[in-house]
């Protein structure tokens, strides 16, 4: 079997991570699977990307040029919105490539034209890692649920007209899918259940399968040696937040997670705990957290992330909407309790009070209850830390991924048409 996946990017950024060892564990299973991309961080020879530097630069002219519209919305919320209506060059070297499947993945920033979708010729998985196949434009949707329908008035663009970028962009969408030998894999649960409710993808197949990780690379390490190795202090507790653009990303919520610790410093644990942020450099006149903050920066290599998980005592994800955060995924790997809200696809990774704590949505009391009750007994850590470690062995290792993509694979390549296709769930 050879599957072609395609990712805009290898390893930067969580979705490319994921479609990054997605490649990898088919390959572990013997699957001739290849990845590619528009942009290659790694130095791995299946990664099929340009190697001209013209090419390269021709691609960041392209973004600049896809984002150009959006101008037209001067009021519009900072959030990512994705057109995807510029040519590409994807045809001819899926062509030559000849997979029997393909498997898209997340395709924006001007990598892939919507349209080109429909002329690849090949049946299709598509694995979702955000909402912008089914919507408008925009990639998470807030509270709103015009993707249920055709868009328009769109508020990220903060548009109150009915024909707008984001119906013109959903548009292109539905004459494109129409007729697609197509299959929908969603990481979490929740992501299926908005897709299903979706205009666009209402009578597509949909499967859940969550991610997959290297279990031996993301592994619990001495929490001292850690620590040693990154110069972090070893006689306080340490609470642990990363994400990309850790601290400018308002959808991680770093916002929330300040005004619990602000609450927290107020309770007599300013001398016991300190914070470290990953995806984030120091600023010049840093926010006022109420404990002293250790900035990484960006890390993107395995040692470096199973180092800095296994340093912390807590990890914490303050997420308004997540699909199924990798992040979570590598600290309950290396055996560190999380908390986060009870929101998207985060509660099909922790166990509330039993690997992690989940906090009313966006409730910061319960937030700030959720650290004290995760760091105020030895006992009961040890115990999270071990059932955090089995929940990963358990149901997000490459092996167990690959297998359930392959049974996927093997099914679709098998039909030449679904009859109506249903909306399952591929059971842990």
């Amino acid at each position: 079997m050879n599957v072609l996946l395609i990712s805009t990017q290898d390893i930067v950024g969580g979705a490319a991570r994921a479609a990054y060892r997605l490649h990898q564990g088919l390959r572990k299973i013997g699957i001739n699977s290849q990845l590619l991309v528009q942009e290659k961080f790694h130095d791995d020879g299946t990664i099929l990307a340009p190697r001209i530097k013209l090419s390269q630069g021709i691609a960041k002219a392209k973004f600049t040029l896809e984002t150009m519209p959006l101008k037209l919305y001067p009021r519009r919320q900072p959030t990512t919105f994705s057109l995807q209506w510029l040519p590409d060059s994807i045809l001819p070297k899926v062509t030559k490539i000849a997979p029997d499947i393909i498997n898209l993945h997340w395709i924006s920033g001007a990598f892939m034209q919507i349209e080109t979708i429909a002329k690849l010729k090949r049946p299709l998985i598509w694995t979702l890692h955000d909402m912008w196949a089914f919507t408008g434009g925009c990639h998470y949707s807030g509270d709103c649920d015009r993707y249920t329908a055709s868009c328009g008035a769109c508020p990220q663009l903060n548009s109150s007209s009915g024909w707008d970028l984001s119906r013109w962009i959903w548009k292109r969408k539905a004459k494109t899918f129409q007729d697609l030998n197509l299959t929908v894999v969603t990481p979490s649960l929740w992501l299926a259940k908005r897709a299903s409710a979706s205009s666009l993808f209402r009578n597509v197949r949909i499967e859940v399968i969550p991610y997959g990780l290297d279990t031996e690379k993301y592994r619990p390490i001495d929490r001292q040696l850690a620590r040693e190795i990154l110069r972090l202090p070893a006689d306080k507790q340490l609470i642990l937040f990363a994400s990309l653009k850790a601290t400018s990303d308002k959808r991680k919520g770093f916002h929330l997670l300040q005004s619990a610790l602000q609450n927290l410093s107020q309770f007599g644990w300013n001398d016991k705990l300190e914070l470290v942020i990953v995806g984030a450099a120091q600023v010049e006149n840093p926010p006022q957290l109420g404990f002293k903050t250790h900035y990484l920066g960006t890390l993107n290599d395995d040692i470096s992330l199973a180092l800095v998980y296994s340093a912390a005592d807590i990890f914490v994800l303050p997420s308004l909407q997540d699909n199924l955060p990798n992040t979570l995924l590598e600290a309950i790997a290396c055996g560190t309790p999380c908390l986060a809200f009870n929101i998207g696809g985060i509660p099909d990774i922790i166990e509330h009070q039993k690997n992690g704590y989940l906090a009313q949505p966006y409730n910061i009391e319960d937030f700030t209850q959720g650290i004290v009750w995760l760091l105020e007994n030895k006992q009961r850590h040890q115990k999270l830390s071990q059932r955090a470690r089995e929940k990963a062995q358990q149901e997000f290792t490459l092996e167990i991924q690959a297998l359930r993509y392959s049974s996927v694979y093997s099914e679709v390549i098998g039909k030449v048409n679904f009859s109506k296709p249903n909306f399952s769930r591929n059971e842990k």
